[in-house]
């Protein structure tokens, strides 16, 4: 029951960093659209969709990373960087499995394995919203110059 505690309470925690990325991404989007600085230019709305990108993967790396952490103040792995690896490969549903936790904590692993696929989920799902708004507004735009529907 304490590692599901855990687990819970980490899914929780970096579903925050998601919330905190997620924001970010969508905030930059709409300053650039405030300033026209994007939204009427194919390229400029491909810039600014791999921007949010790199957000979002930011955003997920420091999930992992939080994992990470959990792992080794578990006890789980004497290095960060084996600690890390396990955690990508579980945040990403990889399954690898050449990495094992020990039976007191492997739990940690399918639960890791929901949240990051819940955060995949909603950083698809801001990904979309972002490049509708684009498409949006280019079109609008379009439609503005005589451009055809």
């Amino acid at each position: 029951m304490r590692v599901v505690a855990i687990g819970m309470a980490v899914t929780l925690s970096v579903l925050l960093v998601q919330g905190a990325a997620s924001g970010l991404g969508v905030e930059s989007i709409g300053w650039l659209l405030a300033r026209r600085a994007v939204g009427t230019h194919v390229l400029a709305n491909a810039l600014a969709t791999l921007m949010l990108i790199v957000v979002l993967l930011a955003g997920h790396l420091v999930q992992i990373a939080v994992w990470a952490t959990v792992f080794l103040v578990t006890g789980e792995f004497p290095a960060f960087a084996d600690a890390f690896y396990h955690s990508a490969v579980n945040y990403t549903t990889l399954g690898y499995g050449d990495i094992v936790m020990s039976p007191r904590s492997r739990l940690l692993g399918p639960l890791e394995a929901v949240s990051g696929t819940l955060a995949f989920g909603w950083s698809t799902a801001i990904i979309v919203a972002v490049v509708i708004r684009l498409v949006r507004v280019r079109h609008r735009a379009e439609l503005g110059r005589g451009g055809s529907p």
